[in-house]
């Protein structure tokens, strides 16, 4: 099968990577708007490798077809790859890029295609974790993620823009607007990320949960942030972004009830977040372009996969879950 990834910044090129070496994969195909990229992410992948850059018009001859681009534009580019009946998977996590790509799932239910949305760190990695502690439950009340970390710069410079923008939250079968950088909890993630402040952003973790766990009655995400992220959020950023991003953590906190009684399952990951974007994007890539998703229309990979077959899939490509076993924190 061919995949095909549109845009080679630090998520994109892992994701090539990860295809590179998946079971069935016969040819990755690359595009970036810079021939610098495509030359060395095609150089490192070899024969695999099909670069096409970004001089080719139409949409590209693949099974399934991998977009990360910088936020923005991924809701129109899905449209057209949809229409050409392409499955899609987006790594945006910028809200604006969610809502609009979910207003596509009429479109992709119809042709009997999958559009994954959200298909990186957080969201992504958080939405499977999510799915997978709520199998300890019979009815789940509440979610709450935490993310600490960015991957390359397109990724840190969302992340800066989402700390100026307003945070939606779930609660009480409404959705509720909160001034960015409020809220502040102290969260603990997998060592060596640790414990650390987190505000409300403007992330897109809700959008998908809330659509994914019908009846749950509080959904919150935040973001680990210091004094100088806050102070600095509407301004242009003050230095140029990391190229690859250092050491990043998300947790996943579930609440819920089994019979009469009430509990708390938290989860967690860290990693790169870029590698870690990578590794879910090409498995989630994989099994679009295999038509083994759960079902078609657009949605976030807590409607989309079984959870352990999926964290099992992500281990083997080096990324790994953790259990927590504190205490869990108050939302």
């Amino acid at each position: 099968m061919r995949i095909a990834v549109l845009g080679l910044g630090a998520v994109g090129a892992r994701a090539a990577r990860q295809l590179a070496s998946s079971d069935g994969v016969d040819a990755v195909v690359l595009r970036d708007p810079r021939p610098d990229l495509v030359a060395e992410v095609s150089a490192s992948l070899g024969a695999i490798a099909v670069a096409e850059g970004s001089a080719a018009d139409a949409p590209p001859d693949a099974d399934a077809v991998v977009l990360a681009s910088p936020a923005g534009h991924h809701a129109e580019a899905a449209l057209e790859l949809l229409e050409r009946d392409i499955p899609v998977v987006s790594v945006s996590d910028a809200t604006d890029d969610v809502d609009r790509l979910l207003d596509l799932g009429p479109l992709a239910d119809a042709r009997g295609l999958t559009l994954v949305v959200g298909a990186a760190f957080s969201p992504g990695l958080t939405c499977v974790l999510a799915r997978h502690a709520a199998g300890e439950f019979d009815r789940v009340d509440e979610i709450h993620v935490a993310k600490a970390g960015t991957g390359g710069p397109a990724c840190a410079r969302q992340h800066h823009r989402a700390l100026a923008q307003p945070a939606v939250d779930w609660r009480d079968g409404g959705w509720q607007r909160r001034p960015s950088g409020s809220g502040r909890e102290l969260c603990w993630f997998p060592d060596p990320v640790g414990g650390a402040d987190c505000y409300r952003a403007a992330v897109a973790d809700s959008l998908l949960l809330v659509n994914a766990f019908p009846g749950v009655q509080r959904v919150t995400a935040r973001v680990a942030a210091n004094r100088r992220d806050r102070l600095s959020a509407r301004l242009p950023m003050l230095r140029p972004p990391h190229p690859e991003g250092g050491v990043g953590a998300v947790r996943v906190e579930v609440r819920g009830r089994r019979g009469d009684l009430r509990g708390v399952r938290v989860l967690g990951a860290m990693d790169r977040p870029a590698v870690a974007a990578g590794a879910v994007a090409a498995a989630a890539a994989v099994l679009a372009a295999r038509g083994e998703l759960a079902r078609t229309g657009a949605a976030g990979l807590a409607e989309l996969v079984e959870p352990v077959p999926f964290l099992a899939e992500l281990a083997h490509r080096g990324v790994k879950a953790a259990v927590f076993e504190g205490a869990a924190a108050q939302a």
